[in-house]
């Protein structure tokens, strides 16, 4: 067994429902929390509606006009992980305001280096949970897993995973059955899906870790800037 006692986690719950007690997505992120619990990672979990975290695309803003700001101290705790999961319901087939917050926040922090000169995010996996009771798992997870892509996390295989019941109003995952039993617990897809992507983001953040993050030849930003760069017009590396 590969052994993942080092590796650490942070789960976001952007859901709309005030207390995580409450949030159906809450659960599922749960089920892939505990299955990285039970293999000795470290998990941490930030509900944003718990934090005051004003919305905008940098990392602190007070200097932007805000009173508070609670982003800054939930960034360090985002540096520490080595995956990052993103849970959202959704509303109209998209995913929630406080997730469109989520991702201008991350976004905020994507001109930060790490030692190689690459995005701060390089050598973070990245992975997201979807919830509903109307189509658009697919549909939000491809927005998520862009987006977490694009500011240099690295996303494992069947990344995603979510529940989402019958078109139109009824139960969410999580809400009683009436038989005793708990709506969407059972679903086969789902405990599927949850349990791959939590195994492959714990399979690409120890592969990852192992080999020191990504290697930085090409990707060092700060080699860029002083020049080494690659001549379009004459296509040879020059320093």
């Amino acid at each position: 067994m590969t052994d993942f006692g080092d590796l650490t986690a942070i789960y976001f719950n952007t859901s709309l429902k005030r207390r995580p007690a409450d949030s159906h997505t809450q659960l599922l992120l749960n089920a892939s929390a505990g299955i990285l619990e039970k293999n000795g990672v470290t998990v941490d979990h930030v509900h944003m509606l718990d934090h005051q975290v004003a919305p905008g695309v940098y990392p602190d803003m007070t200097e932007h006009g805000w009173d508070s700001d609670a982003w800054p101290a939930i960034w360090k705790r985002v540096l520490a992980a080595d995956i990052v999961v993103i849970g959202t319901p959704l509303w109209l087939g998209e995913e929630s305001s406080q997730c469109r917050v989520l991702i201008e926040r991350l976004y905020a922090m994507s001109g930060e280096l790490n030692d190689k000169g690459q995005s701060i995010y390089y050598g973070k996996v990245g992975g997201c949970v979807v919830t509903g009771n109307e189509d658009g798992i697919k549909h939000a997870a491809m927005s998520l897993g862009f987006a977490l892509n694009h500011l240099g996390l690295t996303i494992p295989p069947q990344a995603d995973c979510g529940w989402i019941g019958e078109a139109g109003p009824g139960p969410s995952y999580g809400d009683e059955d009436g038989e005793g039993g708990r709506v969407g617990f059972g679903n086969d897809f789902t405990q599927r899906n949850t349990t791959i992507m939590s195994w492959n983001l714990m399979h690409m953040a120890r592969i990852l870790k192992d080999a020191g993050g990504l290697p930085n030849t090409g990707n060092d930003r700060n080699a860029w800037k002083a020049g080494a760069r690659f001549d379009f017009e004459n296509p040879e590396y020059r320093a």
